[in-house]
């Protein structure tokens, strides 16, 4: 993808500010054609209290890449998603913090990671980006589908010169994911049965880890989620 730099998990982690190991749990999925440019421009976040962002497991299987772009679709098809991410310090009276790695991952439509077992060579649904001085990364991406056994959600972990800082996971409210999983490339899924208080990862500190992003299924979603670390 133009624009994209990949870098082996070895030279990734030898790097100053390079990302520490993502996990992430999943099979494949055989990618398709990208949905249409969102037209939302509007950005919300409803987790920007500045306290420290809850941590959770990174996940049982680790990247293998570390690629570092900022539209991480790689032709997966499904509803638009802009994601801003913006990492701040609770112990500085939650300023900015530039220059810290932000990596992110999540399944596709079909509720599937990439480089695991059949998808051994995609790297679909995941990206590294760079906070800028307003200590904030924008991905583009699709909204993500669902698994069995977990409610919807995408992985984030932080690295500060090659030091993961904090790993956590952002969720969503069922009435947008079902809207969303009813739709589309989603619909012959259909809905999530797990629930986020039925989630066993997320229950216990869904009110710091849910956004709501703003937009439709047609014009694509977008939503700010604030990371809170100490450093």
């Amino acid at each position: 993808m133009k624009g994209s730099r990949l870098l082996t998990r070895r030279e990734a982690l030898g790097a100053v500010g390079a990302a520490g190991a993502a996990f992430a749990f999943g099979c494949g999925d055989s990618p398709t054609s990208p949905s249409s440019t969102a037209t939302t421009t509007t950005t919300t976040s409803t987790n920007a209290t500045c306290a420290v962002t809850p941590t959770e497991t990174i996940g049982p299987y680790p990247s293998l890449v570390d690629l570092f772009r900022s539209d991480i679709r790689e032709g997966k098809s499904g509803t638009l998603l802009a994601l801003t991410i913006r990492v701040v310090n609770v112990s500085n009276a939650c300023a900015a913090v530039p220059n810290a790695n932000v990596e992110i991952w999540h399944v596709d439509a079909a509720g599937d990671y990439s480089q695991y077992g059949t998808q051994t060579t995609q790297t679909f649904l995941r990206g590294i980006q760079t906070t800028n001085s307003n200590g904030e990364v924008t991905f583009t991406t699709i909204y993500p589908g669902w698994y069995q056994g977990r409610a919807t959600h995408i992985h984030v972990e932080v690295t500060m010169a090659g030091r993961s800082v904090k790993v956590t996971q952002i969720a969503f409210p069922e009435s947008l994911n079902n809207t969303v999983h009813a739709s589309g490339v989603y619909a012959s899924r259909g809905t999530n049965p797990m629930s986020n208080l039925a989630d066993g990862i997320l229950a216990d500190s869904l009110s710091s880890e849910i956004v709501t992003p703003s937009g439709s299924v047609s014009a694509g979603y977008a939503a700010t989620f604030q990371v809170g670390v100490s450093v």
